[in-house]
């Protein structure tokens, strides 16, 4: 790709940027959200147009009029998120646009369909039903079908657009076996990831952008951690995690005995008014869901929850919000926005009695004032309060859901997932964000699966494995070792004997 360049209304997403990939090669391509990756990316696979410039494939000179002709080339793509049609099955996913005919194309081949489906499934290590429909899978499967679709499409570039941001460390292992394999066979992978551990265990070479300008490219064995943030970033992030502080009061929010059937049982804890509680874990584990339960989007079987020492009921996520408890989804996508909606609607949508008069209606003035001051303390990047939420950058996003949520006057915040997907320069923002919460007195539980992320926030870490607490560990004492040997099963507990933990 020669001299790219993409202009939006007021934005430059691309100036004169240039980017190749060999054969036989997988090539990473880095920067923070907004740097342009991904709109280089649609170039490449028709979904945009280039204002200037040339893309070149195969010695040849190609314009691309819509994803259909780049996947006839041979260019297909991954997307970041994830568009599968929930009620169709598997197969019919996989095969959408190119299903199987039979009776000269007057009949629909499922037997086919799902033989070759099935085969496409196993070859990625997925052992899956092809005749299951997609609104029955979790996200990271959903994320392993979109892979072997792009695999069974036989393409000589498939870009991978943040793959493993859902999926678990065991499909990630999977995935990076297939990646060797296609290598082998020649073709080219582009892979853009915020993961930089992931970026040197696979690619060959490792291009940045910063801005939507060219950085620099160099091959992987050449650059390391440091010099690359440095490059994303244009400035060394020596102090990406604020400075621990220790001032911690009464518990706010304590859990007994939480169960509920198959999912995770015995659950008790305690997090106390300015302190960030980090819960570790590998997915499947239960973490997600105990706070789902907490938050009255799962039904216990038994359990109590206490808030500020009083016992509360809570059975529907309006009653955990009455009791000052919000909840950040992980996928802020699907359940903590309305992509359609603009800032200022998706800021207020969950606390609208706060913007409202005696009869009831919105006061206009009262919701924009509300509106402008969150999106001044969480310096949100935006064109105006009315620009669609879809638009912005994943960290601009992020912190929309989170000004949602502290318009409902919460007192303890559960994160989930919070920097998935987002850059580091805007992970750093949104750590001061949560320093900034605990030094207020809210207490925070955040679930991650990015350990330099839970070491580096934590006073306090829960490790959870097969349902149970596995352990507990004080931020000092903590290591990646120590959390990963909680979170695989292959340590004593290091919680006293009569905690309700499974062992």
């Amino acid at each position: 790709m020669r001299d790219i360049s993409k202009f939006y209304p007021g934005v430059k997403a691309l100036n004169r940027v240039s980017f190749r990939v060999r054969s036989g090669s997988v090539h990473a391509l880095m920067g923070e959200n907004g740097a342009g990756k991904s709109t280089l990316m649609k170039i490449l696979a028709g979904i945009e147009h280039p204002d200037e410039g040339e893309v070149v494939f195969s010695g040849k000179k190609v314009r691309f009029a819509n994803p259909r002709d780049a996947l006839r080339e041979g260019i297909a793509m991954i997307h970041q998120e994830l568009m599968p049609i929930p009620e169709m099955t598997i197969a019919e996913n996989l095969f959408l646009g190119r299903e199987f005919t039979r009776k000269g194309r007057l009949m629909l081949d499922y037997a086919s369909m799902n033989r070759k489906a099935k085969e496409l499934l196993e070859n990625i290590g997925v052992h899956l039903n092809p005749k299951l429909k997609m609104k029955h899978l979790t996200v990271s499967e959903m994320q392993m079908i979109e892979i072997a679709k792009a695999i069974s499409i036989d393409s000589k570039i498939i870009i991978m657009d943040e793959p493993t941001s859902a999926i678990t460390d065991r499909e990630v292992d999977q995935l990076f076996k297939v990646i060797k394999r296609l290598k082998s066979q020649g073709k080219g992978i582009i892979y853009i990831s915020h993961k930089m551990n992931e970026i040197f265990q696979i690619a060959d070479d490792i291009t940045v952008f910063r801005d939507g300008q060219y950085v620099d490219t160099k091959p992987a064995d050449e650059t390391n951690n440091k010099e690359l943030i440095a490059k994303m970033v244009g400035r060394e992030l020596t102090d990406i995690f604020p400075e621990k502080r220790t001032e911690m009061k009464e518990p706010l929010l304590t859990v007994k005995n939480l169960t509920k059937s198959g999912k995770f049982r015995n659950i008790s804890f305690t997090v106390r008014r300015g302190e960030i509680v980090g819960i570790a874990g590998l997915m499947g584990s239960g973490r997600s869901e105990v706070m789902e339960a907490i938050f009255g989007l799962q039904k216990l079987d038994e359990g109590e929850i206490y808030v500020a020492g009083s016992r509360v009921k809570i059975r529907k996520p309006s009653d955990a919000i009455a009791n000052g408890i919000a909840f950040l989804t992980e996928d802020r996508k699907a359940q903590g926005l309305n992509l359609l909606g603009s800032i200022r609607h998706n800021i207020t949508i969950s606390s609208l009695k706060r913007a409202t008069d005696s009869f009831g209606f919105i006061q206009g003035s009262n919701e924009k004032a509300f509106v402008d001051r969150y999106m001044d303390s969480l310096k949100i990047k935006a064109s105006s309060r009315d620009q669609s939420v879809g638009l912005l950058s994943g960290g601009n996003q992020q912190k929309v859901v989170i000004a949602k949520w502290l318009m409902t006057s919460p007192q303890i915040l559960i994160l989930d997932e919070p920097t998935r997907g987002i850059d580091v320069g805007a992970k750093s923002e949104l750590y001061k964000l949560m320093s900034q919460f605990a030094a207020e007195g809210y207490a925070i539980i955040m679930i991650s699966s990015e350990l330099p992320e839970i070491l580096g926030m934590s006073d306090r870490i829960l490790v959870f494995h097969e349902g149970g607490i596995a352990g507990e560990l004080s931020g000092e004492d903590a290591t990646q070792e120590k959390i990963m040997e909680l979170a695989t099963g292959h340590h004593h507990d290091t919680r006293g004997k009569d905690d309700g933990v499974i062992r």
